[in-house]
């Protein structure tokens, strides 16, 4: 809330007070004399807003407070009390408050002062003479320096460590204090612990503070009492308590500051206890931090502060305060500039420095040159330069600067030195110069695109460093020289890896391939050994750092090789390759043993290893050798390495190989894994990794060690090599002998290979990145079938679990559920997506800075393993080792460096005990006595129970998704019972943070140096990843059982949030991969939406079509996008058709259903035929889907999704209809028909051979779809039938009778053209009746005998339908109602004597009457028939059709009840019929017996029929003047009277027909 000017003024007074300037200061002083000195000339209401206003700034103001000074004094005036009234100036608190801060100053004399204020308050303090001590003028006079402290304390509070008390033992402490019953000392005890435990900010919350606060002032209080002195010991812990509660709760502090007796209080005890220097300093403390609590917080002191400030825990002062007060605290500061200062202009004074006329004289000079490079080239040219002052004129430290800051002229004379230099020396420093040259261009982001880089890429510059690459070292000092050369290009090389330049790679691979062999390769391939025994240790050293620099530029070139797509470029960078693995497998099999092994430079190749394996298909660029041989030399190598550092020594904890080359090695195997994988030919690719047992003793066992050399490395202490081991046994197990291999391998550990990677994902003590790889391992394990018992004999056995004391075992998929309820698998894994931190960074960046700027560097093998685990984890993404967000994930579990809007609220300390595995798994051959249990409350206390626990990274919920997925399909009862019971899913979707996603987007697009960038996507990549195993999970829930998803609560947030992320991504903004990760999600997520509307779309279509109003106009450009993909990403294109078929077929359902209803829910129909500024995006939704199936041939298996999506977008879309029918699509399909015709009737004149014509076929479903076109676009438009009738559709479709004769699908699709073409349209009815042989293009219809039409036929075939095809049936039945309406139909049928089939008709016999299908198709005919007088004859004049109207009229009929008696109904209407109607008795006494149902249709048809037959016809009021029928009449109008209340039209035509009835047959 902003402050008041009056605040705002004073605030400025007070800070121009302590400024240095006199005239300022006597100012100021001047002006706050004249306003504390007007009372008299201001209103009341205006000086108690000036007093209002300084009250908050008065523990300021008093700082200047002093008896002997005009300021002073006015200031001591407003801490006065009245001694007639009893007030003051300022309130009674505020007043009391300021007294008692003068106490804190330096002055003595004011100290002294402020002793006799206080003593005319203590005399009116309520209750004093029950308190001690007595207070008298003898005891205030030695107190003037009570509260002035010699040793300030420090009331700083411990807020960053983890708490390592338990909470029981606090709340035991507070109860021993609280107690009654306990001896004093013991209670001293307990506050003493307390006060101690109290440092710790996170401990404060432990106990009810409130509580807490007032047992304290109630020792305080007893304490002052005359009688209570026993309570004494206890003061000093309680003070303390007191204060470190206060300086954290701000809240409570200020309630305190404004209550008189407190402030008494601790006067009190300071007298009692002056004697006491704790005591007094702890009250003097207490003190402070009430009488300066309204400037302890900046949004009281300054009005700078933004509005946005909240109290906050800790306690500052301004540096005004502090300087004035003498206080009995250390405590930070602020305002020590004032925020109305102003920095006044330079003095001309300063113009004559030194350093102002060197920087004036160079600016001269280069604005009088127009910049610099003008400027060096008047000082290089001959020409004299105009005369200038001698002062203007440039010193030659002065042109040197220039030369050297111009990067241009500078490496010019780099270049100038390399050439011109006679030794090493000046080539060395050449060199350093343009290393700096290209720093400085990285510093100003600029890169390789800066001046320094440009002009190095040019060839100049290539030919003078050739001469110093293409020859070996002579001496050590060329060896030196070479490795500064390397050491340069390495550093250019980084600079390219975002943009490699085609020339430099073109000079960099002619450098390496122009000479043979490669003068860099040899020096990569010497031996160190024996050098290293002639060598000095200078010599070893260089050599060293040769070689480390030459690593470095092999392994740069590999990652710039990545990017490369020229044809030429990649034949030789696949030449260079094979050399340099050739080279590295050399330099990895040494001659000498393996422990003799140069650690440096073993780890050295290793690296080199990573990046050239790092890349799939490195081992098949070699023309010489096989893919499969080169692989199996690197293996046989590596586990040489493997065999002899690690497995031979039993494990990290005896080998004494280096971090690096445990890392390096695991690596490379696991990208060799990948490359054997996709190269071996063979089936036993998985045999070669099994390792023999290599030991050097006589025993020596020929059998296979097997895969169990990896079992130690899953327990390393580097969470990185435990990582990659993992890899390399899930890599392994997507074989199923590799499943069987390493389930062999683990035999000898307790549970066996299945219970330990359950026990490592289930391990919350380990990192993310190692249990997402263990959930891999358990996706490839649950691949492989397993069996339901143990009565057969499989060779894939899957989990067993064995009980000893019962002596059961079980195999397959029971040990599989045995074993995930044991371990409590479901509930571990809604604590695992609790735990979930989705966020960049879970550490603090000052502490890791120097950390993540190693793992960017390219001698670590994050790159490679990032790349390589994206190309081939089971969920397509993944992350490498190196990254950020893995790469440590054993951190704090609240840590202080993250914002709070990053740590999701779930992610909060929990008193649950989290199994931890110790010693997870045994050594080979050992006995199986490792266990692994979860500890209980009392083996693992909460003193430090959670101080490191690992976070859940989204890949590691990724890897669970897919685990559960995979579950889900083996096991799904179980699964979904448990999904159930937990809220998994539910917490999986909570996980799905939208706004985090959106935020990285934004952040990706708006940073544009490299290194924010890459985590930035690396985190959305994750994110990305996560959102797609979500997405495939919920699909195969949907599958499994629907009720999982379709839940509100559960599906409305969660399409809230997937149709936000569908609208993301629209513009390229990102590069290629990040695309791809978007479009794989769109996919996943348009499968999931597709599942759900075809599993639960009465439940879930109107959630999905409101979430997709929300964001109409974005969905629609996203679906364009994906629309117009149909070549490029055929897969997401497949996925957005689908769910659009299905979105618009549902929801054409929906509105044929609802068409009765009043609904108020969007409908996808309604957005896209809205009158709104989205007009022009749907029309381009309708051309890019029209242009898709236009453009696409009948053979592309996608043409079936445009056609899908097309037929169904025409269904529902009025404006669908309207642009296809100006895009001329009618007319085309009209056409294709024709051209369809023609080819049909060529391949029938050819001689038909045996089996199926496939042309013929294809013909066939161009003709059903073009059929279908014409149905959807015709669709309830009177303006389209109109055009197709103008282009003859009905004589086209006559012409295709015969083989709608033999294909029902054909047949079917016709019949629905044809009931939509005739429906409410009389002249494409009256169309059907025309004569029309075989039409082509061109050939009007015309008007014939009745024999050879479209009409006769369908009447023809409908009247040999049987009930064994009842779609067919009711289809003819429809589209014959539709032409019964039509006058030229009627003749037709009248002459073709199809009525009489209606006769022939059976009815079923017995209790339950209920009409058949047929019978009530032919009822809806023949109500059609007799809507006009035409009709009404044909039906009578069938013999025995009004008597089997009536008997049909008792049977009973779920749709259509009362059929018989509307058609009977319309037939008395006509007066010709009348006569026949009088003389049936039987139709008589129905219609009268219609008056006395309990329906009120029925009443109705009978009352209006009754009215009928006797309006205007004398012999009916004759005939149905009888006693029966008048009783019922008048029975049937006394009821209505009495019934009807509302006046809807249907019973105000009923009480008009029994009123009518009644007059005509009563009262004539």
């Amino acid at each position: 809330m902003p402050h008041s000017p009056c605040r705002c003024s004073i605030s400025f007074f007070i800070e121009l007070l302590h400024l240095c300037f006199e005239q300022v200061n006597s100012v100021v002083k001047n002006i706050l004399m004249y306003l504390l000195q007007g009372r008299l000339i201001m209103t009341p209401l205006t000086w108690n807003k000036f007093i209002e206003s300084l009250c908050p700034v008065i523990p300021v103001l008093q700082g200047y407070a002093d008896t002997e000074d005009s300021l002073g004094n006015c200031i001591l005036i407003l801490s006065e009390t009245n001694p007639e009234g009893g007030g003051g100036i300022l309130p009674e608190t505020s007043r009391l408050k300021s007294i008692f801060r003068l106490l804190l100053l330096k002055k003595q004399s004011v100290r002294d002062k402020a002793l006799k204020l206080l003593a005319f308050q203590l005399i009116n303090e309520e209750g004093r003479s029950t308190k001690r001590p007595f207070i008298d003028a003898n005891l205030l006079s030695k107190v003037a320096n009570l509260l002035i402290v010699e040793k300030p304390i420090d009331i700083k509070l411990d807020d960053t460590r983890q708490p390592i008390i338990k909470v029981e033992a606090v709340e035991k402490l507070y109860e021993v204090f609280t107690s009654d019953i306990v001896d004093l000392p013991l209670r001293k005890s307990a506050l003493e612990q307390l006060a101690i435990i109290f440092q710790d900010i996170k401990m404060h919350n432990v106990v009810n503070k409130m509580d807490l606060i007032d047992k304290i002032f109630f020792v305080l209080n007893e304490c002052i009492r005359k009688d209570c002195e026993e309570m004494e010991c206890m003061i000093l812990p309680c003070l303390t308590i007191l204060r470190k509660l206060l300086t954290a709760d701000s809240v409570k502090r200020l309630s305190l500051s404004q209550e008189s007796s407190v402030l008494f209080l601790f006067f009190r005890v300071a007298l009692i206890f002056q004697k006491d220097s704790a005591v007094v300093t702890e009250v003097a403390a207490l003190f402070c931090l009430l009488l300066f609590d309204e400037v302890s917080r900046m949004d009281m002191w300054s009005d700078n502060i933004s509005s946005k400030s909240t109290l906050t825990p800790g306690f500052f002062l301004p540096v005004s305060v502090i300087r004035r007060y003498h206080l009995p605290v250390h405590v930070p500061g602020h305002h020590a500039v004032s925020p109305y200062y102003v920095v006044l202009p330079l003095s001309t004074d300063y113009l004559t420095l030194k350093p102002v006329t060197d920087m004036l004289r160079i600016a001269w000079n280069l604005s009088r040159c127009h910049g610099i490079d003008n400027l060096l080239k008047e000082i290089n040219s001959e020409n004299e330069t105009q005369e200038v002052l001698d002062s203007l004129k440039l010193s030659t430290e002065d042109i040197l600067t220039l030369k050297i800051i111009h990067t241009n002229s500078g490496l010019e004379d780099c270049r100038s030195s390399v050439i011109q230099a006679e030794g090493h020396e000046g080539v060395k420093a050449a060199v350093t110069r343009m290393s700096l040259y290209l720093l400085n261009d990285r510093l100003s982001f600029k890169g390789v695109n800066g001046p320094c880089g440009a002009i190095l890429k040019t060839s100049a510059w290539h030919q003078e460093l050739n001469r110093f690459l293409q020859v070996l070292p002579a001496c050590p000092e060329d060896e030196k020289l070479l490795a500064d050369i390397m050491c340069f290009i390495n550093k250019l090389l980084r600079e390219h890896r975002n943009g490699p330049v085609v020339e430099f790679l073109d000079w960099i691979l002619e450098i390496l391939l122009k000479h043979k062999p490669n003068p860099l390769l040899e020096l990569l391939g010497q031996s160190e050994t024996q050098e290293q025994e002639e060598a000095t240790d200078t010599q070893t050293t260089v050599r060293q750092q040769l070689r480390k620099e030459l690593m470095t530029f092999f392994n740069n070139l590999l990652l710039i090789f990545m990017d490369v797509t020229d044809r030429k470029s990649l034949e030789l960078i696949y030449v260079f390759k094979t050399q340099l693995a050739l080279k590295l497998l050399q330099c990895l099999r040494v001659t000498d043993a393996p422990h003799f092994y140069g650690l440096p430079s073993l780890e050295r190749t290793l690296q080199g290893m990573i990046h050239l394996t790092a890349v799939p298909g490195w081992s098949s660029h070699s023309t010489v050798t096989e893919p499969l041989s080169i692989c199996t030399k690197y293996l046989s190598g590596l586990l040489e390495v493997i065999s002899s550092f690690y497995v031979e020594r039993r494990g990290a904890a005896m080998s004494f190989m280096g971090k690096g080359v445990t890392k390096g090695t695991v690596l490379c195997l696991l990208h060799l894994s990948h490359e054997m994988m996709n190269q071996a030919d063979v089936l036993d690719w998985i045999s070669m990794w099994s390792l023999p047992y290599g030991s050097n003793s006589q025993e020596q066992n020929l059998t296979q060690q097997g895969l169990a050399w990896l079992i130690p490395l899953w327990v390393d202490r580097d969470p990185e090599v435990r990582f990659t081991s993992l890899a390399i046994a899930a890599t392994l197990t997507s074989d199923k002998g590799g499943c069987v291999a390493l389930a062999n391998s683990c035999q000898n550990i307790s549970g066996g290979l299945w219970a330990t990677v359950v026990n490592i994902l289930l391990d919350h003590s380990e990192c993310s990145m190692v249990r997402r790889e263990a959930a891999f391992i358990l996706q490839n394990l649950l691949v492989i079938p397993s069996p339901v018992d143990s009565n057969h004999d499989y060779s894939w056995h899957g989990p067993s679990v064995h009980d000893v004391e019962y002596g059961l075992s079980l195999i397959g998929k029971p040990a599989l559920q045995a074993l995930l309820d044991h371990s409590n698998f479901y509930d571990h894994m809604d604590r695992m997506v609790k735990l979930c931190y989705l966020g960049r960074y879970m550490f603090d960046l000052n502490c890791y800075a120097a950390d993540i700027t190693a793992r960017k560097s390219v001698n670590d093998f994050d790159d490679s393993v990032r790349f390589r685990r994206e190309q081939h984890s089971p969920t397509n993404q993944s992350q490498g080792p190196g990254s950020p967000s893995t790469v440590e994930t054993m951190v704090p579990l609240v840590p202080s460096s993250l914002e709070s809007a990053d740590v999701p609220p779930h992610m909060t300390p929990t008193n649950i005990i989290i199994p931890e595995l110790k010693d997870r798994l045994m050594a080979q051959g050992q006995s199986d006595t490792t266990t692994t249990s979860p500890s209980s409350p009392q083996e693992s206390p909460l003193s430090a129970p959670l101080s490191k626990q690992c976070i859940v990274t989204p890949p590691l919920l990724s890897a669970m998704c897919s685990l559960l997925d995979n579950l889900l399909i083996v096991v799904p009862e179980s699964t979904v019972s448990a999904f159930r019971k937990t809220s998994i899913l539910k917490a999986f979707c909570g996980a799905f943070n939208v706004s985090l996603l959106e935020k990285c987007i934004q952040e990706v697009i708006s940073l544009s140096y490299s290194t924010p960038v890459e985590h930035v996507k690396a985190q959305v990549s994750f994110l990305l990843e996560y959102f797609c195993s979500l997405s495939r999970l919920l699909t195969s829930c949907l599958l499994i059982d629907p009720s999982l998803v379709s839940q509100d609560e559960l599906l409305k947030p969660l399409l809230e949030k997937i149709f936000t992320v569908l609208t993301m991504c629209t513009k390229d903004d990102f590069d290629t991969k990040l695309r791809s990760a978007f479009y794989q999600l769109w996919i996943d997520i348009f499968n999931l939406l597709a599942a759900l509307l075809r599993k639960t779309s009465q439940s879930s279509l109107s959630s999905v079509t409101e979430a997709v109003a929300k964001s109409w106009p974005a969905i629609i450009d996203t679906v364009c996008k994906c629309v117009g993909f149909s070549t490029t990403y055929p897969k997401l294109y497949t996925a957005c058709m689908q769910f659009l078929s299905i979105l618009l077929t549902e929801d054409g359902k929906r509105c044929l259903s609802e068409k009765q209803k009043s609904s108020h829910s969007p409908t996808v129909a309604s957005l896209l035929d809205e009158d709104d500024g989205n007009k022009e995006s749907v029309e381009q939704l309708f051309k890019i889907i029209l242009e898709s199936y236009e453009k696409q041939s009948s053979k592309d298996t996608l043409r079936r999704l445009a056609v899908s999506a097309l037929v169904s977008l025409l269904a529902v879309s009025k404006r669908a209809q309207k642009y296809a029918w100006n895009a001329g699509l009618i007319d085309s399909c009209i056409e294709q028909m024709k051209h369809i015709h023609a080819q049909l009737n060529l391949d029938s004149l050819k001689p038909r051979k045996r089996g199926p014509k496939k042309k013929e076929n294809g013909f066939r479903k161009e003709l059903n779809i073009a059929m279908q076109m014409l149905r959807n676009c015709l669709y309830q438009n009177n303006e389209y039938k109109a055009t197709a009738l103008q282009a003859h559709l009905v004589p086209l479709i006559h012409s295709f009778w015969p083989w709608f004769l033999l294909d029902d699908s054909l047949m079917k699709v016709a019949l629905q053209l044809l009931c939509v073409y005739t429906a409410n349209y009389p002249a494409g009815c009256s169309s059907l009746c025309g004569a029309s042989c075989v039409q082509y293009p061109g050939q009007p219809a015309f008007r014939g005998t009745p024999s050879n039409s479209l009409m006769l036929c369908i009447l023809k075939w409908s009247s040999h339908l049987t009930s064994e095809n009842p779609t067919m049936q009711q289809l003819a039945f429809t589209l014959l109602a539709n032409v019964a309406l039509s006058h030229d139909c009627k003749g037709v049928i009248q002459k073709s004597n199809f009525l009489q089939n209606f006769l022939s008709l059976t009815l079923p016999k017995g209790e339950n009457k209920c009409l058949p299908d047929l019978a009530v198709l032919w009822l809806k005919f023949l109500l059609n028939i007799s809507c006009d007088e035409d009709g009404q004859q044909m039906i009578l004049k069938l013999s025995g059709c009004s008597d089997l109207l009536v008997e049909m009229s008792k049977y009973k009929h779920k749709s259509s009840p009362h059929l018989p008696l509307l058609i009977l109904h319309n037939i008395c209407f006509s007066a010709t019929n009348k006569p026949k109607i009088l003389a049936h008795d039987k139709v008589i006494s129905l219609l009268s017996t219609c008056l006395e149902s309990d329906n009120q249709n029925v009443q109705r048809i009978g009352a209006a029929a009754l009215w009928a037959l006797i309006y205007n016809n004398h012999k009916a009021k004759a005939t149905l003047k009888t006693p029966s029928i008048i009783r019922k009449v008048d029975k049937a109008y006394a009821s209505a009277k009495k019934t009807i209340s509302d006046s809807s039209s249907l019973n105000v035509y009923y009480l008009k027909c029994l009123e009518n009835l009644v007059h005509l047959l009563l009262c004539t």
